[in-house]
């Protein structure tokens, strides 16, 4: 097993209030996230989720319990840039993150901050553009492409800083169906071909579903945590914290409640309809 890139133990959060009631947005969240590792953390909007994302590279800081990035205590505000460059981070807008007339310029941007020499920076940049297909845009505007374009933009600014861990907060919250594919498509390549840890903040069931594990959260508790298959599979339990499944679940799930003998862990479409057609001719045998 490979080490923990960040440690979370028994994290609590609340933002100031002005009446003075402080809503407790995280309680006590304890999590491993392990390098190299795909994991999606899933919940409605309230949950804790986007707010524990933000403490993964200290953006915020717990107000009770620690987060330890590659060993580092994110209240050490002597290693904040150490931190930021082992985490980076990717919201949900692109165009809050775009902050050039030019792609190729605008990947440039962090590692120019970061006093990289320039021809590191023209491999870097170069090699961010290749990573989320979007190397033949480099001298395009930025305003002048799709959502799911600008926000594959934003994936390579923050690969060319090379962090080992990429932190993505509802990344495809403002795309189509088709920028959304696109984005999930580059997040698993830069995991699977380039070992970069990615944590995928999400509320899309089928997001979730193609990370390695899911950690769900409801009332800033961490409330479920296995593989998406095993998680998907507790269907009341997730109903009772408000949230659904896949359809794909939700289908076999309904066919179980009719007594039929099918799996609930058949979470993709091919494996449902294997798991249907399995069905089929087994009745038919009867």
């Amino acid at each position: 097993m490979n080490d923990a890139i960040i440690k979370a133990e028994g994290v609590r959060f609340s933002y100031p209030a002005a009446e003075g009631v402080t809503p407790v947005v995280l309680d006590g969240v304890t999590l491993d996230i392990q390098e190299g590792s795909f994991v999606a953390v899933l919940g409605h909007n309230g949950s804790g989720k986007s707010t524990l994302a933000k403490h993964f590279n200290a953006i915020l800081l717990p107000s009770g319990g620690k987060v330890y990035v590659a060993g580092v205590d994110t209240l050490d505000e002597d290693r904040l840039l150490e931190i930021r460059r082992t985490v980076g981070m990717v919201f949900q807008n692109p165009d809050n993150q775009i902050v050039a007339n030019v792609v190729e310029e605008d990947v440039a941007f962090a590692p120019e901050n970061l006093g990289v020499p320039p021809e590191e920076i023209r491999r870097r940049v170069d090699d961010a553009l290749k990573a989320v297909g979007m190397y033949q845009f480099r001298e395009h505007a930025p305003h002048l492409l799709s959502g799911g374009q600008k926000q594959r933009v934003a994936i390579a600014g923050v690969i060319a800083m090379e962090p080992r861990c990429i932190v993505l907060d509802e990344p495809t919250a403002m795309l189509d169906p088709i920028g959304r594919a696109d984005v999930l498509r580059t997040i698993k390549t830069l995991n699977r071909e380039r070992g970069v840890t990615v944590v995928l903040i999400t509320h899309h069931m089928d997001e979730a579903a193609q990370a390695d594990r899911l950690v769900v959260m409801a009332k800033g508790r961490v409330v479920a945590d296995g593989t998406p298959k095993a998680v998907f599979s507790h269907v009341e339990e997730l109903r009772a914290v408000g949230l659904t499944v896949p359809q794909t679940t939700q289908l076999l799930w309904e066919l179980r409640q009719e007594g039929l003998d099918v799996p609930l862990d058949a979470l993709s479409d091919e494996e449902c309809a294997e798991a249907l057609a399995a069905l089929l001719r087994g009745q038919r045998q009867e």
